[in-house]
């Protein structure tokens, strides 16, 4: 679908609200008011079906994403695991899939296509904007319309007149007949009975595996940790909303603590035994453990939901820091994610005026990375032509940013959201970062007026990246970001993912401390990879010569060779040998391996093992 970063110069405010404009008819002249009139009747009936088919696909899509999503209650109940991931990737296909039914159903019964007529746009959308009137998702519907029209006509119509650069509807109070969250007293009911209570709502058939132990330890885990210190005020409740959180091998009880002016969030997450029970594995309470189980690395969470504005306006009280564009696509609707990005992106640019340059760190062979030092996004183009020693051409390193985007990224992978068409004012390029663009990535611009169209790029997160970080960290920081190198490698080789690239320059830091992979351009499927041990030598020769004595195939791994590149630090290496030593050695990457071809899924938590109710209370 193509998309662009910015609203297209030419833009004009249609009157009454971005609708057809009004025409009088009674002036005209007695013999050309009956065509016209006739004419405009035509105009406004082809509106009316052409907004009521793409309506219909619309609700065709939502309509199956809800039953995909229903489906992860029974998946985590039955414990399929591997159904959960299928069908996690599964959904994000949908959305192509039914805008590109909506658009061949427009091409072949109105024959549209080519060039816009405008008049009949206006009144499309108008009409469009009407049947949305009551609508659970309209603001979906608003982003389903923009895909269908961009890809049926040329980015030059992109403007407001003809779809929704800006919302055409507020979301605001879409579940005032049927709320989202319920409500819960402690100053009522006392907090044992609440607690309770909010178990007891989560919509399961399995018993809980001990109810009674799992209330006293959330109870005596909140009271300790949280209530000490803090004064709670006559109306202190909890709202919690109804539909648990889906993802890998975890269901998620999502509230927050009303306190006055104060809000509190928290997580519970509950996970199944595997005997036909679930228990209560922790409580969330840290602000930036919340973040990080929302976090932009994380597979998309699945919440069964008719109103997701409400659902995102309850989480964005909860968690300020992330915007409305984050939590959309944490809860799976990443088109809408997309729509979200691009609106902030635009007001961003209207409301700074630092310029878009070459990204700090080392530049890479495949990908220019530039970014804006007032936005905490890098944009990233495939280069025109890749030196040696890379092999990969375009289409395969856009086909890893796929598989990325398709499967669980653990923690450990940044989401990207991928672009065609995106328009940069040239004003706000330096001159250096024009340059490189134009050396690397000629093939991919296009120069419109005062404006550079990139074709297509990918947006992520902007990390710091692992080396420069080292470069400057003290013996403390080195530690803790080797021992989280460490975990990312051996958390994505558990999900099937081998990074292939190993250099730190290919991991970068959150402002949380967490080590993130976004490099993508060599990672296989630990399935395809042969993992072996150096041969012995069989002379003194052998072992002195420049070259190896022994055959490498083409997926062939030496995990022994990852010292060489990875520990000429000593401080890096003292860390890394205490905490990972297993990483090089091929017999635990072999063990990987028989794990996933078993269909074993390791468990990879969210959250650190030290905040489990296990580890701090026992197995009782």
């Amino acid at each position: 679908m193509a998309e662009t970063l910015r609203e297209p110069s030419g833009v004009t405010p249609s009157k009454n609200g971005g609708g057809a404009e009004v025409r009088q008819t009674s002036s005209l002249h007695p013999n050309t008011a009956a065509p016209l009139v006739e004419q405009a009747r035509v105009t406004e009936l082809n509106a009316r079906r052409i907004a009521e088919t793409i309506l219909d696909g619309f609700n065709r899509h939502y309509r199956i994403f809800l039953e995909i999503t229903a489906q992860a209650r029974e998946r985590f109940e039955t414990c399929d695991w591997q159904g959960q991931r299928q069908a996690a990737s599964d959904r994000i296909n949908l959305y192509t899939q039914r805008v590109g039914e909506a658009t061949e159903r427009l091409k072949t019964e109105f024959k549209l296509a080519g060039v816009v007529d405008e008049e009949l746009w206006r009144e499309v959308k108008l009409r469009y904007i009407g049947l949305l009137y009551e609508h659970k998702q309209p603001e979906l519907a608003e982003t389903f319309y923009n895909s269908v029209f961009t890809w049926l006509f040329d980015r030059r119509y992109y403007n407001n007149d003809n779809i929704f650069v800006r919302p055409g509807l507020s979301t605001e109070y879409l579940d005032e007949n049927d709320p989202v969250y319920d409500s819960y007293y402690p100053t009522r009911r006392g907090l044992t009975q609440s607690v309770r209570a909010i178990l007891e709502a989560f919509p399961c058939s399995l018993p809980f595996e001990n109810l009674k132990r799992d209330v006293r330890r959330l109870v005596t885990h909140v009271k300790k940790t949280r209530l000490p210190g803090l004064e709670l005020r006559r109306h202190f409740h909890f709202q919690v909303l109804r539909a648990p959180f889906y993802r890998n091998k975890a269901a998620y009880i999502v509230g927050r603590a009303i306190n006055g002016a104060e809000v509190l969030p928290f997580v519970i997450p509950i996970l199944n035994n595997g005997k036909g029970q679930v228990y209560v594995d922790t409580v969330l309470m840290d602000g930036d453990d919340i973040a990080n189980l929302f976090s932009f690395a994380r597979a998309y969470f699945m919440v069964e939901t008719t109103t997701p504005a409400a659902v995102v306006h309850f989480l964005n009280r909860m968690l300020p820091t992330k915007t409305k564009a984050d939590l959309y696509t944490a809860i799976g609707l990443q088109k809408q994610g997309k729509s979200e990005f691009y609106r902030g992106f635009l007001h961003h640019l209207s409301h700074s005026t630092d310029q878009l340059e070459i990204a700090p760190g080392v530049k890479g062979m495949v990908m220019t990375v530039f970014t804006m030092p007032s936005y905490p996004y890098v944009f990233k183009v495939i280069n025109d032509y890749f030196p040696p020693p890379k092999e990969v051409d375009r289409e395969t390193v856009k086909r890893k940013y796929q598989i990325v985007k398709m499967h669980d990224r653990v923690g450990r992978m940044a989401d990207t959201l991928e672009y065609s068409h995106a328009a940069f004012p040239l004003a706000r390029i330096t001159d250096d970062l024009l340059e490189e663009l134009k050396k690397k990535c000629g093939k991919s611009l296009e120069f419109e007026g005062d404006q550079v169209i990139v074709r297509h790029l990918y947006i992520e997160r902007r990390l710091d990246p692992l080396n420069l970080v080292f470069q400057s960290a003290s013996k403390e920081q080195k530690e803790a970001c080797i021992i989280g190198f460490g975990n990312a490698v051996k958390e994505m080789a558990a999900a099937n993912i081998f990074p292939g690239d190993l250099l730190y320059k290919n991991f970068g830091v959150t402002r949380h401390g967490r080590v993130i992979f976004y490099d993508y351009d060599e990672i296989e499927f630990m399935t395809d990879m042969n993992f072996r041990h150096i041969p012995a030598p069989r002379t003194p020769e052998d072992e002195m010569a420049a070259e190896p004595w022994y055959s490498v195939a083409p997926n062939d791994v030496f995990p022994e060779e990852f010292a060489s590149f990875l520990l000429v630090d000593p401080e890096l290496r003292k860390a890394f040998m205490q905490h990972h030593r297993d990483l090089l050695d091929a017999e635990y990457w072999k063990g990987v391996q028989s794990d996933i071809r078993e269909g074993l899924q390791r468990d990879v938590f969210p959250y650190a093992s030290s905040k489990r109710f296990r580890t701090i209370y026992g197995k009782e």
